[in-house]
């Protein structure tokens, strides 16, 4: 009864929101309306608030935006508003050209990624500095390089970019996707790499799927959903993937369907096919949940049936290899930090199942069979490890690497003598290594050339503790010299969530941040995997409290040590890093300056409604569940802004993110700008031809780092130099 009765209170604070915002004055343009000033408060675009309020669980919600996830005439109206009214605040922000510039000096280096092999074939991509997208190369055994294939090429403005690319086991045929606007959805082409020429074949509808080759190089598997039912290609569920076999040369009509499960339309398949090409294997995900079921089936075998080989849904199973009929995984099963195993597939019963590489006290990152051996990525304190085992478990080798920073990788495979992995820092550029059997040593492959000097710089890790005790640990970069006064312009990024471990990583943005003056800090929050899955388990569901908690706590550490104060402190996070951010601006407004939400979750309560919103149920829960729809209404930020004073905030999107909808953007800021009862800003900025993230071109990624930059210095009441020091 004290539950219904603070829930319903609750549902009726929601309901009886404030007022309609002022209207602007009729006639002015968005332009002209974001220099007026009235009461000391901006006089936003006019918004139309309705009345409507839904009983969920017995409980009053008012939604008074929703009309704002309809793409309407009015809602198209209203975004064109949005973005000339946010657009207009930007261009009055002073000296944004000295940020631009000084991104664009330190982003303008040769990047070249760690190569993958095929055949006799060498590929990798480079990128001479400010290409909007990086070239995909080839390198044949003659040691002559060549372009391959050019994103560049694929669209004027670059942001038509390539999603993924799968070369055949002979090193012949490219197959690759291609993304418009930032869209998950992707279209898969093939190309003949010795002549460059373009195959006829394409295949359509594909998102979370690479194109899988066949051992004898004629075809692949991939997984695709059916053409949107209700034509809304941004906004409509997908449901019901299914995988198929596409041959070289057929139209994709004539694709042969592999597998299917209608009776569990959630089922999202993850495609592989051994390294010997002898099996075809699929990792069954629901959501996003990190659990999967693990199936497969013979390549060798004309009438072969799937065999789910794991069918319950009660742990993670990666695939690494197999010797045989020998299937060897990476597994959370009764070990949170992860473990390497063993299946002989004639005999798989649990009981029969083989620990090769027993869970430690550091998770484990990553795995890759090579050469006969088990490599092996951790994470200490959030800071990468690399360690080489026998096949049968016996550890061999520890690999020095740099510095403390991050690995990516291993990258290689069970017939080489060697790998590749690549190291970085917050505050060293991505450099790749190639570790040789022979020797047991490292060597440089690829090391940037940068305008500026690492030596300058600090990137230390620090460790504080959050509301219930947790301990956290959180890196912190700013120039050398730096004072520990109180004063200083701080950025915290974080993210919080879906198991994704928040390990260091280079950006040239960021040392531009840092040459402002400022300080950048990241903290491994709970629902990463900073520290396995129990770490993941503890943000999650109802326990996604203690991840904003470990933010606020990130925050107050900053503060009490003297690294700054609230009226310099900005906060950042993207997708549910954005929801982060919504949640410290309505439950702690005052610990912050400037808060950013970017391409965020900001209605919990109808998230799953839209795209692929609802796998994202795994991690968050569903307001369709009674149980479960308290603790989202409790920290929806949609649904928990309140008439109050709050901190300069940029709700951040772009207009064809089909992952995060941006109609949660718009509801948000809507809300946002009609209960700001401070003076501080409330804007959108709102990317045109971009989506979530990915794929987004070199000069709109600067632009938008810069449009950052300086909206945290405004609110942080400084004024941007004319020019920044190197």
């Amino acid at each position: 009864m004290a539950l219904r009765f603070r829930l319903a209170q609750q549902g009726l604070l929601v309901a009886t929101l404030g007022m309609a915002l002022a209207a602007c004055q009729s006639g002015n343009t968005p332009e002209e309306a974001a220099q007026q000033v009235s009461a000391n408060k901006l006089v936003y675009p006019e918004t139309r608030k309705d009345s409507l309020v839904e009983t969920i669980h017995c409980v009053a919600v008012a939604d008074p935006y929703r009309h704002l996830e309809e793409n309407t005439p009015e809602t198209e109206s209203w975004v064109k508003e949005q973005q000339a009214f946010g657009q207009a605040y930007l261009a009055k922000i002073p000296n944004k050209q000295a940020v631009v510039d000084r991104i664009t000096e330190l982003w303008n280096y040769e990047k070249i990624s760690a190569p993958f092999e095929n055949g006799d074939n060498q590929f990798y991509y480079r990128n001479d500095g400010l290409q909007a997208q990086s070239v995909l190369y080839v390198k044949g055994k003659d040691g002559v390089e060549k372009p391959v294939l050019d994103p560049n090429s694929f669209s004027a403005d670059g942001t038509v970019a390539l999603s993924g690319v799968s070369v055949s086991n002979d090193g012949k045929i490219l197959a690759y996707g291609v993304s418009k606007s930032g869209s998950d959805w992707q279209q898969w082409q093939f190309i003949d790499i010795a002549t460059g020429k373009k195959l006829k074949d394409e295949l359509n509808w594909i998102k979370f799927s690479s194109a899988v080759w066949d051992k004898e190089n004629q075809g692949v598997f991939y997984a695709r959903y059916d053409a949107p039912a209700g034509g809304d290609l941004l906004a409509d569920v997908n449901f019901n993937q299914k995988v198929y076999y596409h041959k070289l040369g057929t139209d994709q009509r004539q694709d042969l369907l592999i597998y299917e499960r209608p009776q569990n339309k959630d089922w999202g398949f993850g495609i592989d096919v051994s390294e010997q090409g002898e099996y075809l294997l699929l990792s069954i995900s629901q959501g996003t949940d990190k659990r999967n079921r693990f199936f497969y089936k013979s390549l060798f075998e004309p009438k072969a049936q799937v065999v789910e080989l794991i069918l319950n849904l009660e742990a993670e199973y990666e695939f690494l290899g197999n010797d045989g009929a020998v299937f060897y995984f990476k597994t959370d099963l009764d070990a949170p930090n992860g473990k390497v195993i063993a299946i002989d597939t004639r005999n798989s019963d649990k009981s029969q199942w083989q620990t090769i590489i027993p869970e430690s006290k550091d998770p484990i990152n990553k795995v890759a069979i090579i050469n006969d051996h088990l490599v092996v990525s951790y994470l200490h304190d959030v800071l990468g490890q690399l360690s080489i085992f026998s096949m049968g478990g016996q550890k061999r080798q520890d690999v020095t690497l740099p510095g403390k920073g991050n690995v990516a990788g291993p990258f290689g495979k069970a017939s080489k003598d060697y790998f590749y992995y690549v190291f970085n820092s917050y505050i060293q550029p991505e450099t790749t290594y190639k570790f040789d059997f022979k020797t047991a040593e490292s060597t440089v492959v690829a090391k940037p050339q940068v305008s500026f000097n690492p030596d300058d710089y600090v990137s230390e890790q620090v460790f504080y503790t959050s509301k219930d005790g947790t301990r956290v640990p959180m890196m912190v970069s700013y120039k050398k010299g730096l004072v520990k006064n109180g004063q200083n312009p701080t950025l915290l990024y974080a993210y919080g969530g879906f198991a994704i471990s928040m390990t260091p990583r280079f950006s040239p943005a960021n040392i531009a941040w840092l040459d402002m003056g400022g300080i950048y800090a990241v903290p491994s929050l709970r629902g990463g995997a900073d520290y396995g899955e129990s770490w993941h388990q503890a943000g999650m569901f109802d326990k996604k409290q203690n991840v904003f908690d470990d933010y606020f706590a990130a925050a107050e550490y900053l503060i009490n040590e003297k690294y700054t104060n609230s009226t310099k402190l900005g906060a950042y996070g993207r997708s549910n890093g954005g929801l982060l951010m919504g949640a410290a601006v309505t439950q702690r407004p005052e610990l912050f300056a400037a808060v950013l939400p970017a391409v965020g979750v900001l209605d919990m309560l109808r998230f799953h409604k839209f795209t692929i919103g609802w796998a994202w149920t795994s991690e968050y829960g569903s307001a369709d569940n009674a149980e479960q729809f308290p603790a989202l209404l409790a920290y929806s930020p949609y649904h928990n802004v309140k008439a109050q004073a709050y901190p300069a905030t940029m709700v951040m999107t772009a207009d064809h993110d089909d992952r995060v909808v941006p109609l949660h953007s718009f509801k948000f800021a809507a809300m946002m700008q009609e209960k700001q009862q401070g003076d501080k800003p409330v804007i959108m900025r709102i990317e045109s031809n971009a989506g979530h993230g990915a794929g987004k071109p070199t000069a709109m990624k600067i632009d938008e780092f810069a449009d950052i930059y300086s909206f945290l210095w405004q609110s942080f009441g400084l004024t941007l130099p004319q020019t920044l020091a190197k």
